[in-house]
Formats: C-alpha cells, sequence, structure tokens
C-alpha cells in the first residue's frame, strides 16, 4: 500500500438481494486531495461511502481507508476519519458546546483539549455567542458549517461528507466550500459526495456514478476536454443518458 493513497477500493461490489447498488467499483484517493463523488441520486454514492466508512459491510472486493481494511480493522477506520451524514447528523436538543463536547468526546479527546479547541472553533466560525444556543434553533446553514467543523474537530486524516450542501442556499454553498477548503489545507483529505455539478469544479478530482459504476474519473479540466464541453454539468448530462436508473 502506498503511502500517499488515503482510500484505496478495488472491485467493492453491494448488493441488496437481485438488486446491485455499487457495482464492481475500483478508485483511490491520494492524501491531501478534494475528491468528488458525483452522480445523480440513486447511483450508489452513498452506499459506496459507508463500505468506506466502515459502517457497511461490501457484498465482494476490497478496501482500505487510512490504511485500514474495511474488512477487518472497521473500528480503526471510523477512529480515522470524520463523516457527515446527508441527513443532519447533530442532536438539534442539545446546544452548541454540547454537542462538540460529546462528539469529541466519542473520538477520545480531553476535556481540557475539548474546551480549547471549541473556543477556536467557535471564534472561527462567528458562533461564540451560539455556544448555548440549541441546535434546533440555528438557521440551517449555520447547522451545516457546525455539523462539518465538528466533524473535523478531532482532526481525522480524512473526511466524509454526504450531499454536506443539499437545501442551503448559493451563498451557503460558497461559505461551507471555504471550509472545506480550510480544512484541506490543513492537511485533511475530503472526499465528498454532491449532485450539484458546478461543486466539481472546486474539486481535485472527481469520479460519476451511473448506475452503480464509476463512469469517469479524472481532473474537472480534463474531464471537460475528454467530452469536448464548457462545464461538468455537460460531462454528467453525456454520461446520464445511458442511465437506467431514475433518481
Amino acid at each position: 500500500m502506498l503511502t500517499d493513497k488515503i482510500i484505496v477500493a478495488e472491485n467493492l461490489t453491494k448488493k441488496f438481494g437481485d438488486f446491485t447498488a455499487v457495482d464492481n467499483v475500483s478508485f483511490t484517493v491520494n492524501r491531501g486531495e478534494i475528491f468528488g463523488f458525483l452522480g445523480a441520486n440513486g447511483a450508489g454514492k452513498t452506499t459506496a461511502m459507508r463500505m468506506l466508512c466502515g459502517l457497511s459491510k461490501p457484498t465482494s472486493g476490497k478496501g482500505w481507508v487510512a490504511g485500514f481494511d474495511i474488512w477487518k480493522q472497521s473500528e480503526k477506520v471510523k477512529k480515522n476519519i470524520g463523516y457527515m451524514s446527508q441527513k443532519f447528523s447533530l442532536y438539534k436538543d442539545l446546544k452548541v458546546w454540547e454537542n462538540i463536547r460529546l462528539f469529541a468526546g466519542i473520538y477520545g479527546m480531553k476535556d481540557k483539549e475539548i474546551a480549547v479547541k471549541a473556543d477556536e472553533m467557535l471564534n472561527r466560525l462567528e458562533f461564540i455567542n451560539e455556544r448555548n444556543t440549541l441546535v434546533k434553533q440555528l438557521p440551517l446553514g449555520w447547522k451545516q458549517k457546525l455539523a462539518f467543523s465538528i466533524a473535523i474537530f478531532h482532526e481525522p486524516q480524512i473526511v466524509f461528507l454526504d450531499e454536506p450542501t443539499g437545501g442551503v442556499d448559493p451563498t451557503t454553498r460558497r461559505q461551507f466550500w471555504e471550509l472545506i477548503y480550510h480544512a484541506s489545507g490543513q492537511g485533511i483529505t475530503v472526499f465528498v459526495t454532491t449532485h450539484y455539478m458546478d461543486e466539481a469544479e472546486y474539486c481535485n478530482r472527481v469520479s460519476i456514478m451511473v448506475d452503480g459504476r464509476i463512469d469517469a474519473l479524472d481532473t474537472p479540466a480534463k474531464l471537460k476536454q475528454q467530452f469536448g464541453v464548457l462545464n461538468m454539468d455537460e460531462v454528467f448530462q453525456q454520461l446520464a443518458r445511458h442511465a437506467k436508473r431514475s433518481g
């Protein structure tokens, strides 16, 4: 295993009865990369991500995340990643600081370290006056930014983001991507699923899933050149024409 490959997937497959959600997928992600995992709803993105996070066992195939085998070392995988699910992942009836303390404690951080880092994070997000606010009282965009910041609070090697900007306005989406770039600058690898094709332009490389398979994988510039189009949405439209699944 090469140390610059933080994710290695070899022929990963996930079946649910007769339905193949993820079909023989192979790819690698480089350490420090912002890697976009794109596709329409129902393409298999979330299922593939859950296998890589150690949350779901593959039907067949192999995978390593942060150097750990997703079959045999799923608990070690979980300790070395951050994860933000498609459905909002914080506890809405807890206060902002209570959510921070809870999740940091799960990852084994000490109370003194949590206190110092929490203040730093809240200041950076300009949330310092919201530390005692119940999460359910925050606007959606603020909730998303807080959830991402908590997902990387323990400084994981890699963070998995499942449709993190779904349902938020364009301004909040841009602000969220600023947080992603900041995390990447701190050395955290970012694996992000999205069906917003304009967000593909922000990634170092992107893969595009169609019907459970990866039909394209390269930098946004090379994919646009390969397909002879001006933007990633047109790349996706060309690939999606052959899709059999509906989103």
